[in-house]
């Protein structure tokens, strides 16, 4: 209901003091001018109107057609004139209705109805606006109170869960590995605690809040943008609603907000770009996203270098490096852990197994689900693994990374899931997948060390859980076959060790093993173990070996010797490890961070991000350590009782491995070229290569190329300081 307010025109204006230095009143002659021009005031005196005090820092002839209200305060405004693209407008305030506002040095100000309770940078362009202003309450999206409120006032983002059983509350320097711990360690009241603490840190609460656009900032043909706080070259043009939001900006790294787009109650980040008819309400959006083409990004946090376009994303918790873009997919109530991609017709939703909409999806990063695939939460997938096109009736446990997952073969309900299934037929596109995403990496400011290479600790530790499951599994497959292999052995490490053996000494046997937990109700079928077994194998030496030679690398050390690794025993040795919205991070650090947040050691979320950036210091140092401890680990005895034999092993599977990839995405490309299906629709090997590139010129398969020769090379000095 309309309030009428009979006494507003009584209301005495207070003028902060420190907005008035370098101002001054308007002479009699200005006001006359303005006046002239149809300008009017809600105080006949214009004592509420400040100018810049310099000589030619105020010419009224450029304020037409407006009207005033509370205290304005002007910088500079002379005849110049402000260009973005190819919109071109003469400094000044035209058919406005400005009240109080700041604007700095040459702004430009046109046609904008209502403006009210605004601070505008210097060169800010406001044209065709139809409403604009803040409360004194605002927040920006930020989740904190303002004095008096109650908590029923504070924004939650339900992320990962539909019931907001996860909530975490949005705040301006959040990235996922934040909103990570808070939504996934829900057992400790205290650390939840903590985290609002951390939130509301520096709030003082006062209700003295006021709109902000930032310097060099354009807003244009805009229909309605309140308790907005706008960063420095932001580009808002055609914008529907933005309400209770902060952009984050800079000349380096400048947002855009475009057409038809709204966003409420939330943040969206440095470089990030948001338009055609995109929604996002209750949101935190990293660096560099795009958001595009009507899609709906709700309750959702989306982590950096990330694009999300024609599709709907609810309730989701999705770390940087996530594409999806195709109009009838859907996410609902996952955590993805990044480097994902949603095919189109993928609905990720409501397909739950109880009476409420609380179930979840966990992905860890390199989650691909195929075209117009469907899960039934709750469902959890290991690391890269690639989920065939289908509808999957039943929950899913997936604990094999690199993994191919498909429908039972000829309608059979046990599902059919292949282990390393990307060494062995897809390495083209495993192998480009760091430098990928390093080339996508378009943040100047990198607030997080984001882990891109397919192997490393989280995906070793993986693998090596999948080994230990090959052999269990096969261990049963043999109990049911009544192999000679488990004569004589009883107890348990026996029957374990039969089964290791089994697998190394059958190289070429075709079996399947049946693993119940795969798949409720029926399971699944595990295809082609032995070689899993041995290509996991060969991955965990590949990443150890690579890792200790890189090591010596940055040592200037042609090779290991004895006194290398007494050193590199000497660092921590970290067997856990998680994915922290990007960054691999040992698990023990993470509960040290809750540790210091708990007893008051941490305070701030900056200080959270410290300890971030302090991992990642002494990441090479942890993952060396780790490496060291794989192949001891896979070998059943310490380094230096390797034999010359074993050694020689290790760097040959190693090479092995290293032509294998070159090799495998060599033949893997080489298909788009000599494959009928693929190459039938060009009239000649000239068009085909016009439209694709010669083969010969792929930079990344040249480049391939003189790493894998480098490294073959060192590679075969590695060990040779320990045989000595």
């Amino acid at each position: 209901m309309v309030k009428i307010d009979f006494a507003a025109k009584d209301v005495k204006v207070n003028v902060p003091e420190e907005l008035l230095s370098g101002k001054r009143h308007l002479t009699k002659s200005e006001i006359e001018i303005l006046e002239k021009n149809m300008n009017h005031n809600d105080d006949p005196s214009w004592d509420n109107f400040y100018v810049d005090d310099s000589e030619d820092g105020f010419d009224p002839s450029l304020i037409h057609f407006s009207f005033f209200a509370g205290y304005v305060i002007l910088g500079k405004i002379c005849k110049v004139t402000l260009q973005y693209n190819d919109l071109r407008l003469e400094c000044g305030i035209r058919r406005s209705r400005v009240s109080n506002c700041v604007t700095g040095d040459y702004c430009a100000i046109r046609n904008v109805y209502y403006l009210d309770n605004y601070r505008i940078g210097n060169r800010v362009i406001l044209f065709n606006i139809q409403e604009m202003c803040c409360t004194n309450h605002s927040k920006f999206g930020n989740g904190i109170l303002k004095q008096g409120e109650p908590e029923s006032h504070r924004i939650w983002i339900g992320v990962a869960n539909e019931n907001e059983g996860r909530k975490i509350l949005a705040f301006e320097d959040m990235i996922p590995a934040d909103a990570y711990i808070w939504s996934h360690y829900r057992e400790d009241p205290e650390l939840l605690k903590r985290f609002v603490e951390l939130t509301e840190h520096g709030n003082t609460g006062e209700l003295n809040t006021y709109g902000i656009v930032e310097d060099d900032a354009v807003i244009k043909n805009s229909n309605i943008i309140k308790d907005a706080k706008i960063g420095k070259a932001t580009y808002i043009k055609g914008a529907f609603k933005l309400k209770n939001i902060t952009i984050l900006s800079s000349e380096e790294e400048p947002s855009q907000v475009g057409e038809g787009v709204e966003m409420v109650n939330g943040i969206l980040g440095y470089g990030s770009k948001i338009f055609y008819q995109a929604v996002a309400v209750r949101f935190v959006i990293g660096r560099n996203c795009q958001i595009k083409y009507g899609a709906r990004l709700l309750n959702s946090v989306l982590g950096d270098n990330s694009t999300v376009s024609c599709c709907e994303v609810l309730n989701n918790l999705i770390f940087p490096f996530h594409e999806q873009h195709h109009n009838s997919s859907f996410l609902i109530a996952t955590t993805i852990m990044g480097q994902s991609n949603i095919a189109a017709g993928a609905t990720i939703g409501s397909n739950h197994n109880s009476r409420s909409p609380d179930g979840e999806i966990f992905a860890k990063r390199g989650f691909w689900p195929g075209l117009c695939s469907d899960f039934k939460h709750n469902s959890r997938f290991a690391s890269f693994v690639l989920v065939s096109k289908g509808s999957y009736q039943y929950e899913l446990d997936i604990p094999y990374p690199f993994a191919l997952v498909a429908p039972g073969q000829n309608g059979a309900p046990e599902i059919s899931i292949i282990p390393a299934w990307w060494f062995m037929y897809d390495m083209f596109a495993i192998s480009r997948n760091r430098n990928k995403f390093l080339k996508r990496d378009k943040r100047v400011h990198k607030l997080q060390y984001i882990e891109t290479d397919p192997l490393a600790p989280d995906t070793m530790q993986e693998t090596m859980q999948a080994l230990k499951r090959i052999i269990r599994l096969t261990l049963g497959y043999l109990e049911s076959t009544n192999s000679e292999y488990l004569e004589g052995k009883s107890t348990d490490e026996e029957l374990l060790q039969a089964a290791k053996d089994f697998l190394h000494q059958n190289t070429e046997a075709e079996f399947t093993l049946e693993d119940p937990i795969c798949q409720k109700k029926y399971g699944a079928l595990i295809y082609k173990p032995v070689q899993a077994y041995k290509t996991y194998r060969k991955v965990v030496k590949y990443f150890a070996t690579k890792t200790l030679m890189e090591f010596c690398q940055s040592l200037n050390q042609d090779m290991l010797t004895v006194d290398l690794v007494e050193r590199i025993r000497t660092l921590p040795l970290f067997t856990e490890w998680e994915n922290v919205g990007g960054q691999i991070i040992p698990s023990e650090k993470i509960r040290e961070l809750f540790k210091s947040i708990k007893n008051g050691e941490i305070n701030t979320w900056e200080a959270v991000h410290e300890f971030y950036k302090l991992c990642s210091c002494a990441y090479d140092q942890y993952k060396v350590r780790y490496a060291l401890y794989l192949l001891e680990q896979l070998y059943s005895r310490p380094i230096e009782e390797f034999s010359v034999d074993l050694y020689r092993n290790i760097t040959d599977d190693v090479s092995i491995v290293a032509y294998d990839i070159y090799n495998a995405s060599l033949k893997s490309r080489e298909k788009d070229y000599t494959d009928y299906y693929r190459s039938m629709v060009y009239r000649s090997d000239e068009e085909m290569d016009s439209v694709i590139g010669p083969l010969e010129d792929n930079s990344f398969l040249r480049q391939l190329r003189a790493d894998t020769e480098e490294f073959t090379t060192k590679i075969r000095e590695i060990f040779v300081g320990l045989t000595k």
